[in-house]
């Protein structure tokens, strides 16, 4: 930060990043997570950090449920799950990867910057980590004022809880009420108040931040699946992770921070008294046990989010120099010259340079940079241990050595024998849990990348170790903490509780060992037969333990990875069960209803969402060719038919009648191919969404929303052409109908085919004819016409011919071959020929049984026989009508001949007989042309008839 002027704290956002840099700022429940996962799933790409390893690993699955498994990435210091091409990356504050650039990034609770123990590194990228377009900061309000110091120009959004958290004051521990966290700070106690919990109400979850996110998720979904009702938690809670917890009880208010014990500040009470109450449901809090109770101020500062502001910041260099020890030590310990940034106290990984550095072999092998470095890399591997500080030491002296060998790795035989001491199964709880602190030191050093030669293998293997021993400690704490017996009991025989219910693979409910009912779906079946369950009280509360069961289904739903679901019909199933119906609606735009969901407006909100996002994304990535007639029919850049044509492909599902009116450039049927559009001369379709593979997608969203405005689409789902005046006929009809005219003959503005061409329709002449009529051909008066086929003669005459045919030819230099040519006619109209014309064209010779050596020599022979063929015209092609001449009255009429007589008068015009009629004399002579004086031409005419006459 040596750039950076003194007292001039503006220049600080300009020297970052002119990108939107925001603030959300606000108590517990105010939405503030959620508000930042949404601005990130906008954008392309984006980053968020979070404070602790279990919240990242919620936040991960969340935005997994959003944007599918390969497009987000998880990286903590010991787990990295990466994608081959990840766009999102959820990730601990440490472990950012501030190197690749995101569009949008986030930190969470950043006001742990002024946190003296891991302050510094919040405060870090608070300072450095930008995305391109927008940043975000989320925490509580005290850091309002140090933010607006820091960054005076960027924006601070304030945010209000979604509901009210009151004090209930002391209440104990068998008086709890249900849906309470109970925290404590130190295993013991958690372990203790466990305990108590199990003997007495049945069983408790139990979550610390030393568990492996495995064993904390197990541990809270009994928890949120109301297996037990009671939660006993450390102050890890705190940190954003999300539960229905309506009550939460302080069994202490002091804890041991690593060096002493201190009483909780009041900022910290309220942030863990601010996770009873999730939404809109309102939350208390209290003390329980040995607690002392609250005063009056805390309580007032608790309810009303009232804490004192945060006015300084942990800093930490982050430009190191690492020419020499002693210029690293200096670095490490530089003040800020900003206001508001103080520096931070000796963390770990400073410290163990400091006693690493007083070894001798380790003082003169850090003369350089580069061991230098790889010193400061292995002295920044935290004590997941908690073992002690000397043995700290000896893990990371171990480890730079390792680095400073010849391959530059660690050995992998230590890495093997390391994680083999930790493969063990057996143990109590403390056991255990010990083994998985030592497997997330393996962990990290794993996914350190460059540490050791084989990373994937290791880190697959530290991975697979870590969910084999999460499973066992997890078991562990349920069979120490939980009585399933007396929880079933005090369940089945409490009034307003209902016992829980199991499950079997095959979706049978059994409570209390008795078969009530089957599950399918998201409905559940009581079972017939009265007999299954003896006691009526049994029965009964299975219809109300039901319930439950179905919601987690239902929240189960919503966060269920696409290949899980499948289109069946218009039913979208999920595990092979239906769920969900699609109703008629937009291919890329579905409805879908839910098939007899439980009544959960945001869980059944959340699932629905769920089921029509994926439909939705089945249909872009199945319906291609549809999906990109949408795009290039709102796409202005395209001409005005092509999105013309494409528009009514994609309102009519991919089928058209070809509108001969339209008329098409060149240009436009190049790109109606490029986008692949097919079509003759009666339709335009589009070839691949008419396949059997995918016609079952189109035909799931039935006839549309208003099918009377488009009654082509359900032909279309058929594979079918709605004709006017005729009905539908298939798309296969048709194009071998256009072949069947592509081979027809050109005669006089109309097309002639064979009769016996037609055969392949499969039509009687009357249906025949009415497709024709609505295509808009009109039939024409069919023609004769004679060809001329060759036929084999007899073998006797043809060997007659050879020898002719030879002593014909001798004396002749060369002889002509004649072309053979296929089968065709030359049409000639009957009406104007009195007798039949003859072809000139001869088909191919009809095989007999003649000699190889004779029918080389012999003539050809033919015969001629009549052919019939149909004649067809465009209707625009016909003639136009005669005009009818105007009706006159009989009285306007001329008197035809002599009324009396009833003779007609005499013709005009030509004599029926004799000779003709002498005309009357006419004037031979012409009369001159009337000549303009004034034209150039005149006095030109007037010279030439001088010169004429003197002639």
């Amino acid at each position: 930060m040596s750039e950076i002027a003194p007292h001039h704290p503006r220049s600080l956002i300009h020297a970052v990043s002119d990108a939107k840099l925001m603030a959300v700022l606000g108590p517990t429940n105010t939405g503030k997570t959620h508000y930042a996962i949404e601005r990130m799933c906008g954008y392309a790409s984006g980053m968020m950090g979070l404070p602790l390893r279990l919240l990242a690993r919620e936040i991960y699955e969340r935005v997994v449920a959003i944007k599918g498994v390969n497009a987000v990435a998880l990286i903590t210091g010991e787990e990295k799950i990466i994608p081959r091409l990840p766009a999102y990356f959820i990730c601990t504050v440490e472990a950012m990867p501030l190197e690749r650039q995101v569009d949008f990034l986030c930190v969470d609770e950043i006001q742990l910057c002024g946190d003296t123990e891991r302050g510094y590194v919040f405060t870090d990228r608070l300072l450095h980590a930008r995305g391109r377009f927008e940043t975000l900061f989320l925490g509580a309000k005290t850091f309002a004022p140090l933010f607006h110091r820091l960054f005076p120009g960027a924006e601070i959004m304030m945010r209000e809880r979604l509901s009210s958290l009151t004090y209930s004051g002391p209440k104990k521990l068998t008086r709890l009420p249900k849906r309470t966290a109970i925290v404590a700070f130190s295993t013991e106690k958690v372990y203790a108040i466990a305990e108590l919990i199990r003997r007495q109400r049945g069983g408790a979850a139990v979550v610390m931040g030393s568990l492996s996110p495995k064993t904390r998720n197990a541990q809270v979904e009994l928890f949120q699946k109301g297996e037990v009702d009671f939660l006993v938690a450390t102050d890890a809670i705190g940190m954003g992770l999300n539960m229905d917890i309506q009550h939460v009880a302080f069994s202490g208010l002091s804890k041991f921070d690593g060096k002493h014990t201190r009483h909780l500040t009041a900022q910290e009470i309220g942030q863990i008294a601010g996770r009873a109450g999730r939404h809109m449901n309102d939350g208390t809090f209290g003390v329980t046990g040995e607690c002392h109770e609250l005063d009056e101020d805390l309580v007032h500062a608790v309810e009303n989010h009232i804490f004192t502001p945060l006015d300084a910041a942990q800093w930490r260099n982050h430009k190191l120099d690492f020419s020499t020890l002693e210029n690293l030590l200096k670095s490490l310990t530089e003040p800020s010259h900003v206001i508001g940034l103080h520096l931070a106290k000796e963390a770990l990984d400073e410290k163990s340079l400091r006693a690493l550095a007083q070894d001798e072999e380790i003082a003169a092998k850090i003369k350089n940079p580069v061991s230098l470095r790889v010193l400061w890399e292995a002295c920044q591997l935290p004590d997941f241990r908690k073992i002690g500080f000397d043995e700290h030491l000896k893990l990371v002296s171990h480890l730079f050595w390792s680095r400073l060998s010849p391959g530059g790795f660690i050995a992998e035989e230590w890495f093997e024998g390391a994680r083999r001491d930790l493969d063990h199964m057996e143990g109590d709880i403390d056991t255990l849990s010990s083994r998985l602190s030592g497997v997330r030191t393996l962990s990290y050093i794993a996914n350190r990348g460059v540490w050791l030669a084989r990373t994937e293998h290791w880190r697959d293997a530290t991975r697979d170790l870590e969910e084999r021993l999460s499973d066992k400690l997890h078991e562990a704490l349920m069979q120490r903490f939980i009585d399933a017996r007396t929880s079933a009991l005090l369940k089945a025989l409490d009034a307003e509780e209902a016992p829980r219910p199991e499950v079997t693979p095959e979706g049978q409910v059994i409570i209390e060992g008795h078969v009530v009912g089957e599950v399918k779906g998201l409905s559940f079946q009581p079972s017939s037969s009265e007999s299954v369950v003896a006691d009526k009280a049994l029965r009964q509360a299975a219809n109300r333990a039901v319930k439950p069961l179905l919601l987690d289904r239902l929240r189960d739903l919503a966060q269920s990875a696409s290949k899980t679901f499948h289109i069946r019909n218009h039913d979208v199933l999920w595990q092979k069960e239906p769920v969900a119906r699609i109703e008629p609606s937009d291919w890329f735009n579905p409805r879908l209803k839910l098939i007899d969901a439980p009544d959960h407006p945001v869980l059944a909100e959340r699932a629905l969402k769920r089921l029509t996002d994926y439909v939705r994304q089945s249909a872009q990535s199945g319906l291609k060719s549809l999906y990109k007639m949408k795009q290039i029919a709102d796409d202005e850049s395209a001409s005005a038919n092509v999105r013309a044509i494409a528009f009514r492909l994609y309102e009519n599902g991919g089928v058209m009648f070809r509108d001969e009116s339209l008329k098409l450039t060149p240009e436009d049927k190049t790109a109606l191919k490029a986008l692949g559009i097919a079509g003759h001369r009666y339709a335009w379709f589009l070839p691949d969404i008419q396949s059997p593979k995918l016609r079952p997608l189109l035909q799931a969203f039935g006839k549309g929303e208003n099918p009377a405005d488009h009654p082509q689409r359900k032909h279309s789902l058929r594979g079918q052409l709605l004709l006017e005046d005729y009905g539908a006929v298939a798309l296969k009809t048709l194009s071998q109908l256009d072949k069947i005219m592509n081979h027809g003959q050109w005669q006089k503005g109309a097309t002639y085919v064979r009769e016996d061409a037609f055969a392949v329709l499969a039509l009687g002449d009357k249906q025949r004819d009415k497709l024709m009529q609505a295509l808009g051909l009109v039939k024409v008066e069919p023609m004769t016409v004679t060809e001329t086929v060759a036929v084999a003669p007899i073998a006797g005459e043809a060997a007659t011919e050879g020898k002719k045919r030879r002593r014909r030819r001798k004396g002749k230099a060369t002889a002509e071959t004649p072309a053979v040519a296929s089968e065709a006619v030359e049409i000639t109209d009957v009406a104007e020929a009195e007798g039949v014309v003859e072809a000139t064209v001869e088909p191919a010779v009809e095989s007999l049984p003649v000699a190889p050596e004779v029918a080389a020599e012999m003539p050809p022979v033919t015969e001629t026989r009549e052919v019939h063929l149909l004649g067809w015209r465009q209707k625009s092609f016909e003639p136009r009508p005669p005009r009818e001449k105007p009706h006159r009255p009989r009285s306007d009429r001329k008197p035809q001949g002599d009324q009396a007589t009833g003779q007609k008068p005499p013709r005009k015009g030509k004599p029926q007989g004799g000779l003709r009629p002498e005309r009357p004399h006419m004037d031979q002579s012409r009369k001159e042309p009337a000549v303009n004086p004034y034209s150039p031409f005149a006095d030109l005419r007037a010279r030439l008839a001088e010169k004429v006459g003197q002639d």
